[in-house]
């Protein structure tokens, strides 16, 4: 646990204070993350660590391209040397891909790749159940909140409008993966 204990520091450091709501966020997304890790067996403190960091790009000190999956990821490799695996997670989590496709930003998220498929779709799954409040919140209604929030003219509503089915798709895998690591458990 300590990559994780690391990383809920750091996060903690950026975010608390300045993004209190984001950080409430990042906080579920962390306890989401630990709920997942008998179905991920040795990346479960990976994904933690990820989890809880996931949101460091919207701090002051992180912010470089706009885009804050890209943002967070280039801020722990670049400012504290983090372990690449979890710089790519956070780099690709949630809509990032389509994102960055809308800012032009592909040859920045190219630097984190390739993505790892399925600690993709675990990160996207915490990310999608928990609600911007730190609360547990069904997906679906995640991204119609995503989408009322920023509205038809933003980037983040054209990105998450066109990644719709897809980000369902990954919640849906990591559910299965969950449901047959506790059938595997009690068997």
């Amino acid at each position: 646990m300590q990559l994780s204990k690391w990383a809920y520091g750091l996060a903690e450091s950026l975010l608390a204070e300045d993004l209190p709501q984001r950080w409430a966020h990042s906080r579920r997304v962390y306890d989401q993350a630990l709920s997942l890790a008998p179905a991920l067996g040795a990346d479960a403190e990976l994904l933690t660590a990820a989890a809880i960091a996931h949101d460091v790009g919207y701090a002051r000190s992180a912010v470089d391209t706009g885009q804050h999956m890209i943002d967070g990821a280039r801020y722990l490799r670049d400012v504290i040397g983090a372990d690449p695996r979890l710089c790519s997670i956070v780099a690709f989590h949630t809509s990032s891909p389509w994102e960055a496709s809308e800012l032009g930003l592909e040859e920045a998220l190219a630097e984190f790749g390739p993505a790892e498929p399925e600690l993709v779709d675990a990160i996207t799954y915490c990310d999608l159940t928990s609600s911007p409040a730190g609360e547990l919140v069904d997906p679906a209604h995640r991204l119609a909140e995503v989408l009322e929030r920023y509205g038809p003219e933003h980037v983040v509503f054209r990105a998450v409008s066109a990644a719709r089915p897809e980000l369902l798709e990954r919640v849906a895998r990591v559910r299965d993966r969950k449901a047959e690591a506790a059938a595997a458990r009690l068997s």
